[in-house]
């Protein structure tokens, strides 16, 4: 069951689940013992959640339509998550390889989501170091990083550092910080190659301060810098 659900939804749903064919609200708080109005709550959730069908059944005589619900088929979506255990054990995988090996293929396994991810600039837009720092910051923060861009050498230029307040991978990180950075640094480096910007992210310090990690920035006048993977 998903942590927080309402026992009540949840037999609610089991009934629908366990019926012969769809139920009316009437009949479905018959058989749970509860007020309609209760019921009708919790079948309307449930549809919105798309874990419930709701159809209109053709009245046997003179009348309006009755509405009578059904569960979705399929497995329940409603169900517990293990994303977590997922990734620890495709990192254990990259983690059993040679270090310097699964470093490399973070770091690229990053850059391609980074290029995937990142918001391009407007068509025709020339791609500033100023600009595509914006854009590099606002998907950090789309992904939960708490970005805050830091030692700009005059106004209007692009950040030298970005300071990342939270770590959407923590538990990981401490886990896997040789695998989990590396693929952060090559997010950075994919979003910023893919707007095509006058700069890369050189480096990234795991917790320079107890509460943040340090994401470097350097421009690089003329075009964008090759990428290669950090030793």
């Amino acid at each position: 069951m998903v942590t927080g659900e309402s026992p009540r939804r949840r037999k609610v749903l089991d009934l629908l689940r366990t019926a012969p064919g769809p139920l009316g609200v009437t009949e479905a708080a018959g058989r749970l013992g509860v007020h309609p109005n209760t019921v009708r709550f919790h079948l309307d959730a449930l549809v919105a959640e798309g874990r419930a069908e709701r159809t209109a059944e053709a009245p046997s005589g003179p009348g309006r339509p009755r509405a009578v619900y059904a569960a979705r088929p399929g497995m329940d979506r409603g169900g517990t998550r293990g994303y977590r255990l997922l990734a620890r054990m495709l990192l254990g995988r990259w983690a059993s390889a040679d270090p310097a090996e699964a470093r490399a293929e973070a770091v690229e396994t990053g850059r391609g989501w980074g290029r995937l991810l990142v918001e391009p600039l407007p068509p025709h837009e020339r791609p500033t170091a100023e600009r595509s720092a914006a854009r590099l910051v606002a998907l950090l923060d789309d992904l939960g990083f708490a970005p805050r861009p830091e030692g700009a050498d005059a106004p209007g230029a692009a950040p030298r550092r970005v300071r990342l307040g939270h770590c959407p991978f923590l538990e990981l990180a401490e886990e896997h910080g040789s695998l989990v950075c590396p693929l952060h640094l090559g997010l950075m480096q994919g979003a910023l190659s893919g707007l095509g910007a006058p700069l890369t992210a050189t480096g990234l310090e795991p917790f320079a301060e107890p509460d943040s990690c340090l994401a470097h920035l350097t421009e690089m006048p003329g075009g964008t810098q090759k990428e290669e993977t950090p030793r």
